[in-house]
């Protein structure tokens, strides 16, 4: 841990502190995997561990870890298998987004939104998030009529926020029960529809496509899928913006503690995935990298989980609490150091004529 300037036990509040010294022996038997779970267990604490967790990535700790067997079976699996596939496609509705509404709107901000905000001259959550939405639709050049398609809709805040501010006609699909009732409800009387819907079975024609923090649970077999279902449904002459996090490398899995606790089967897609998923089918207008914003986007939810824990708690163990906070601080801590990226990336159908303005 030297390498990374890490303590073990050490007197900086980025130190570990190990509270059970059995946790030497699971973590060199358990790798990464090993060590979130002795966290959750409470074997080890750290005061800044979101800080731990930037300085553990920038130094590549995480290649210093072994597998375990279970470990080894979902990196193999990642790579022969499409973990991603239609009848797989729900693991992640019913063991993430499938849980109580309530948690999630405990710390998110009032659209909803559980992907970065646009954090420009504010430090206000709730204000970072309607930037972030403005930004959507002026990059996607949303405008009165626009039939707009948001592939992942979520709990419906940009249908809302588009509907409302920029007058379009939305269609939002998504296959998590939970946000399709919560969706349907928080756009009541608006041009919204909101339907339960996989991306692979799309239909119909649209002025606009958006897909903001969804392609995370594509997989990087489907990449190609998505984009020419994407294709089929644009109309020509069309924009579509995707909102996602990068990897800085190539891979096909993410790590495996997120995996069996946070994401099952998420990765993040590279650029040179991505460029090749596109390539013969969009004209690439614009790409824009902020991911330095997710950094304090995640700090605020965890501000927000914290102040609502007193009440959450009530449902919701202390375990389940560790893991929360080892999720949001270790994912804040990748994106302090610049190993994961938030990329907003707009493609056009045919190209626009004279050429895109770059919206910031």
């Amino acid at each position: 841990m030297s390498r990374a300037g890490l303590t073990v036990n050490g007197p900086n509040p980025y130190d570990p502190q190990i509270l059970d010294d059995r946790l030497y022996g699971r973590v060199l038997a358990g790798g990464a995997l090993a060590a979130g779970e002795s966290y959750m267990d409470g074997w080890w604490e750290c005061e800044r561990l979101d800080e731990l967790a930037c300085r553990a990535t920038s130094a590549r700790l995480n290649k210093k870890f072994g597998l375990d067997i279970e470990a080894a079976l979902y990196v193999l699996g990642s790579k022969l298998l499409n973990l991603q596939s239609k009848t797989r496609a729900s693991q992640v509705a019913e063991r993430h987004y499938d849980l109580d509404n309530d948690l999630y709107m405990s710390f998110l901000d009032p659209y909803n939104q559980y992907t970065c905000g646009y954090f420009k001259d504010t430090a206000d959550l709730n204000v970072a998030q309607e930037r972030k939405l403005d930004l959507i639709c002026k990059k996607a050049g949303l405008v009165p009529g626009d039939l707009v398609l948001d592939i992942g809709c979520g709990w419906g805040g940009f249908a809302k926020f588009a509907a409302e501010r920029y007058g379009v006609h939305l269609t939002g699909i998504s296959i998590s029960d939970e946000q399709i009732a919560y969706a349907r409800e928080f756009t009541k009387g608006l041009p919204v529809a909101i339907q339960k819907m996989d991306y692979r079975d799309l239909s119909g024609s649209f002025d606009k496509v958006v897909v903001v923090g969804m392609i995370e649970h594509v997989g990087h077999k489907n990449y190609r899928t998505l984009m020419e279902i994407v294709h089929r449904v644009l109309k020509d002459g069309g924009l579509f913006l995707l909102h996602t996090i990068g990897s800085h490398k190539s891979s096909t899995r993410t790590d495996p503690w997120t995996h069996k606790y946070i994401f099952p089967n998420g990765m993040a897609p590279s650029v040179r995935q991505l460029a090749a998923a596109i390539e013969g089918l969009f004209t690439m207008e614009d790409w824009h990298n902020f991911g330095a914003h997710y950094d304090k986007t995640l700090l605020a939810w965890m501000k927000n989980f914290d102040a609502a824990w007193p009440r959450l708690k009530e449902k919701y163990d202390e375990r389940f609490y560790r893991m929360w906070k080892y999720y949001l601080l270790a994912s804040a801590g990748a994106f302090r150091s610049r190993k994961n990226q938030l990329w907003q990336i707009v493609l056009s159908k045919g190209g626009v004529p004279g050429g895109y303005v770059s919206i910031r």
